[in-house]
């Protein structure tokens, strides 16, 4: 593409989608890209790309309609008709003090449905929500969710003007936000490029170090089994259940885990509600324990009808399996639930605390539940 044709684009690109463009190049090809931007759309690039990496500076657009208090309904809708076209965003008017300092925000819908001869200090109520251009990217995500707008002003530390962040860089933000917390989620670091365009070696590295850690943990898993290692030679039919004891805790401490760390990102649930978190996964720990263990219960007796699969003692064997059942579930729902708040509380992404390296937690310790109760339960038939 001739340098001409790079020129035009680049300088008809919005600001805001050129600092995103921009931000993801080499800095070589940057400054290259820079010099071919006019002067003036030279220095909104310059401004922007100067604000911190992951700030609101990053996303904001310097194209929005200002007006003054003083104005008539009508001196502003001759104003919008005649800069409009430069402005991202229509929705919302945005009206400054002589200083430039933000007092109030007007959805474009109040000055068409008001009397031409109205003043702006009419419609105004100032009751306005602000970002701040040095704020985490975070925060407006966080803002555009509560108060469902379509376009936020940016303001400086004196609270002037500066700009405006609409929905779709936002957006972005969100999915991106979320794609990292799922990665993470499911057992992996998150990945900086796109699936299909990461290099090979780079994905391995991704997915390597939590996949080891997993390992070395589930390596416990077999310690635990020799721990046992005596009961399960006086009774083998404990270890046909094995994988079902450690699979429903390991299940059960997943789905909260997940729940937890997707209601913490989304502002639902707070460090402070810890208390209430753990009170109702109790209560959910016992149910969905108590569900499960009459399952396997239940399973149990009726294969006893029909063989001696699990020996003359296999009610033993159903009462062992389904109180163990309801302790690891409940096990697994307490650890899963509650991980992401002492992570939180450590200043670590609870993200970190995925489904895997928990089911790996409960596995461990499930086992060490099962056979407690087995040996309870068994002492002086099979034990």
């Amino acid at each position: 593409m001739a340098q001409e044709d790079v020129a035009a684009i680049l300088n008809d690109m919005a600001p805001d989608d050129r600092t995103t463009f921009l931000e993801e190049l080499p800095a070589t090809a940057t400054q290259q890209l820079l010099a071919l931007l006019t002067p003036e759309e030279r220095a909104v690039a310059v401004t922007l790309l100067g604000y911190p990496e992951k700030s609101i500076g990053r996303l904001m657009t310097p194209d929005y309609i200002a007006v003054r208090e003083q104005w008539t309904v009508q001196e502003v809708l001759e104003y919008v008709r005649t800069h409009g076209q430069d402005s991202e965003t229509l929705n919302v008017i945005y009206v400054v003090d002589d200083h430039g300092v933000l007092i109030d925000d007007i959805r474009i819908r109040e000055f068409l449905l008001t009397s031409p001869a109205s003043h702006v200090a009419d419609l105004m109520d100032r009751r306005f929500a602000a970002l701040n251009a040095s704020d985490d990217q975070d925060n407006a995500v966080t803002i555009f969710r509560r108060d469902d707008r379509s376009a936020l002003p940016v303001t400086d530390s004196a609270g002037v003007l500066i700009g405006i962040v609409t929905i779709d860089d936002v957006l972005d933000v969100a999915e991106a936000a979320a794609t990292n917390e799922i990665q993470r989620i499911g057992g992996s670091e998150a990945l900086d490029e796109p699936y299909m365009r990461i290099a090979f070696p780079r994905m391995i590295q991704k997915r390597a170090g939590w996949l080891t850690a997993l390992f070395l943990g589930e390596m416990l898993t077999a310690t635990a089994m020799g721990a046992f290692e005596r009961e399960i030679e006086r009774a083998v039919v404990l270890a046909l259940f094995v994988p079902l004891i450690i699979s429903s805790g390991g299940n059960s401490g997943s789905q909260a885990s997940t729940l937890v760390i997707r209601a913490i990102a989304l502002g639902e649930v707070m460090l402070s509600d810890w208390w209430r978190v753990m009170r109702r996964e109790v209560a959910a720990g016992l149910t969905l324990g108590s569900i499960l263990g009459t399952i396997g219960f239940l399973r149990i007796t009726i294969w006893s009808a029909f063989s001696n699969l699990y020996g003359p003692h296999w009610l033993l064997v159903a009462v062992t399996v389904g109180l163990a059942l309801v302790g690891v579930v409940l096990w697994g729902t307490l650890i899963g639930s509650l991980l992401p708040f002492v992570l939180r509380r450590l200043g670590f992404d609870p993200a970190a605390s995925s489904a895997p390296f928990v089911a790996t937690l409960v596995d461990v310790t499930g086992l060490v539940i099962y056979f407690s109760v087995g040996i309870l339960v068994l002492r002086g038939t099979l034990l």
